[in-house]
């Protein structure tokens, strides 16, 4: 069972596990997947100051903070006991286009050339982890939700807002893959 778990799962094994958890949630409590809220939350319980965003009773929204508490223990459980050693396969047109721009360490999940602490000292790096931070952060709060709580949950809640912010998030993602990130990469 344990080998089992150390392997790769098809897209739609972890979809429709992902895709249960939906109905799953309703169902228990009326609740709602999405993970950008927690940090709300988390300023609200942790920062009480008179900032009107964070007035509000965030103590009933507690059960999110142990969603995030699996998802930590979650990944600290799959880095430790179900670490698989094979080498990471890599699309070999990915890698050759990738090598153009002086990535070529597929050791980890991402490259080190822009995931690492030392390339947060690069404009690459810093503009990658800095500036695609903020933005990611900025973007799911003026959608009012993230990637998940809109296009898992939201489309699932058949919501017309959710299907725009999906809609923009594939528009700016393809926008972001082809125009701006070959750029960035050149940097």
């Amino acid at each position: 069972m344990l080998e089992l778990l150390k392997q790769p799962w098809s897209w739609y094994v972890a979809g429709g596990i992902i895709g249960l958890i939906v109905p799953a949630l309703l169902i228990i409590g009326n609740k709602h997947f999405g993970i950008s809220a927690n940090l709300r939350h988390a300023c609200a319980a942790c920062f009480p100051a008179d900032i009107k965003f964070f007035k509000y009773e965030w103590k009933k929204e507690i059960w999110n903070f142990f969603f995030v508490a699996g998802i930590l223990i979650g990944a600290l459980i799959a880095v430790t006991l179900l670490n698989n050693p094979a080498p990471i396969h890599v699309n070999p047109k990915l890698v050759a286009e990738l090598s153009r721009y002086g990535i070529n360490d597929y050791s980890n999940m991402v490259p080190k050339q822009l995931f690492s602490f030392a390339s947060l000292f690069t404009l690459r790096g810093f503009t990658m982890l800095v500036g695609g931070g903020f933005l990611v952060g900025f973007g799911s709060r003026y959608a009012g939700g993230c990637t998940s709580g809109h296009s898992i949950m939201g489309l699932s809640d058949l919501q017309v807002p959710s299907l725009i912010a999906t809609i923009s998030f594939m528009v700016g993602g393809f926008i972001m893959a082809n125009l701006l990130l070959p750029f960035i990469l050149s940097l």
